[in-house]
């Protein structure tokens, strides 16, 4: 079984403080405000972008795996989230838009993965409660 820590420290309250997310591996370290998170100022991340990230990694290696197996390998697969955060706040809606490249796949094949992927790719089962989850898929 795989691993994987993160962590994120907050120092101070939540309208005036800042934090730090860092992931164990010491690719990453984001720094975060509540600016950051609910004024879209791009002075730092916010942990629905960090979601977003999370998603269309997955949503790719998952997909690449799906059409691999059904012996079309992709050259290239493309995926950006886009996550809304609502009242709540809760996350309301991801949409998903994936460009692949995908050398004689057909496009009924294609689709079938694409569904495949959105709803099996650990990260989609871990966002179940998600009310909306789109997925606009391009084959190249």
């Amino acid at each position: 079984m795989a691993v994987s820590t993160a962590r994120a420290t907050w120092t101070g309250t939540l309208k005036e403080g800042a934090g730090t997310m860092t992931g164990d591996t010491g690719h990453f370290a984001a720094p975060f405000t509540f600016v950051s998170r609910f004024e879209g100022a791009t002075t730092g991340t916010n942990p629905e972008e960090l979601v977003g990230a999370a998603h269309a990694g997955c949503f790719s290696m998952f997909l690449a795996a799906q059409l691999t197996s059904a012996g079309h390998p992709p050259t290239r697969i493309e995926t950006t989230a886009t996550v809304y955060l609502g009242a709540g706040p809760a996350i309301e809606k991801i949409e998903l838009m994936t460009v692949a490249e995908v050398p004689g796949a057909s496009a009924d094949v294609f689709n079938e993965k694409v569904a495949f992927s959105k709803q099996n790719c650990p990260i989609s089962k871990a966002l179940a409660s998600v009310p909306t989850i789109t997925v606009a898929a391009t084959l190249r």
